[in-house]
């Protein structure tokens, strides 16, 4: 069964503000027809960002991925057979791609869809865009778990994501569907010591840029012209410091950022 990693959504009382950031750093494209009253919605050509606008009592930061399938009863079935206490939920059709909501052994929420469902709409229902990806774009986002092997058994059992060659060890899983790649870390509350203890979840997004020294001098000139676009602060105190040290630890990542709202960002370059 062929299933793609298409989509991530952060939770933003500043969306209007992080539509912008993405779009003028890493150069995403705004879908045509966007409502300035909603979600924004931006795209690298295969994977869709939404930024979602806070509502009362949910939390903010990266919050859900995901993936099209072209078979979503196949997925059902395994689910069924194997694992008996996962639920799914149908969203509304107003979402232009979360068709189906489930969620995976550990808790973690994400999204479901087929390619021919009624409510598909933009990025999600057009192929050739892949074909015009932009040259910054998401390469990889990671999930903090206390059973990262069960969960990786999860999205391989039910998703056939492969597990990157070499790449695994005792602790991580790095799972691909060929273009993003799932990592699948462990969470360890030790990890926090000096910090403050953040809870079993979608941790980062990894860009993958043409060349760091450019995106270090359109970092700089952004801020320049826009100090509101300017990145969280980072690596700036001791409780910074040490969560920047603990995103440094993604194999992938050369350069450890936080957008304007505070969601990490790890960034390589090739």
């Amino acid at each position: 069964m062929r299933a793609q990693l298409k989509h991530l959504a952060i939770v933003s009382d500043n969306y209007l503000l992080l539509g912008h950031f993405y779009q003028a750093l890493f150069g995403l494209r705004s879908f045509a027809g966007a409502r300035p009253d909603g979600a924004i919605a931006v795209t690298d050509g295969y994977v869709g960002l939404n930024i979602n606008p806070r509502a009362p009592g949910r939390q903010a930061g990266l919050d859900h991925f995901g993936f099209e399938v072209d078979d979503v009863e196949t997925v059902f079935a395994r689910v069924r057979e194997r694992y008996p206490q996962i639920a799914f939920l149908k969203r509304p059709s107003n979402r232009p791609f979360a068709g189906i909501s489930m969620h995976d052994p550990a808790g973690n929420v994400f999204d479901l869809s087929q390619r021919d469902m009624a409510n598909r709409a933009d990025v999600y229902a057009d192929d050739t865009l892949y074909r015009d990806r932009t040259a910054r774009h998401i390469e990889h986002f990671m999930l903090r778990t206390l059973d990262p092997s069960g969960v990786a058994r999860f999205y391989r059992d039910v998703f056939d994501l492969q597990e990157l060659s070499g790449a695994h060890d005792d602790s991580t899983h790095f799972l691909t569907d060929g273009v993003v790649t799932l990592i699948i870390a462990p969470w360890r509350i030790t990890d926090y010591v000096g910090s403050g203890i953040e809870r079993p979840a979608p941790d980062h997004i990894g860009f993958r840029v043409e060349s760091l020294a450019a995106f270090d001098n359109d970092l700089q000139s952004l801020v320049r012209r826009n100090p509101k676009l300017a990145p969280g602060p980072l690596g700036v105190g001791p409780e910074s410091t040490m969560r920047q040290r603990l995103l440094a630890t993604c194999r992938f990542g050369h350069r450890q950022l936080a957008d304007p709202d505070g969601v990490l960002l790890d960034v390589s370059e090739g």
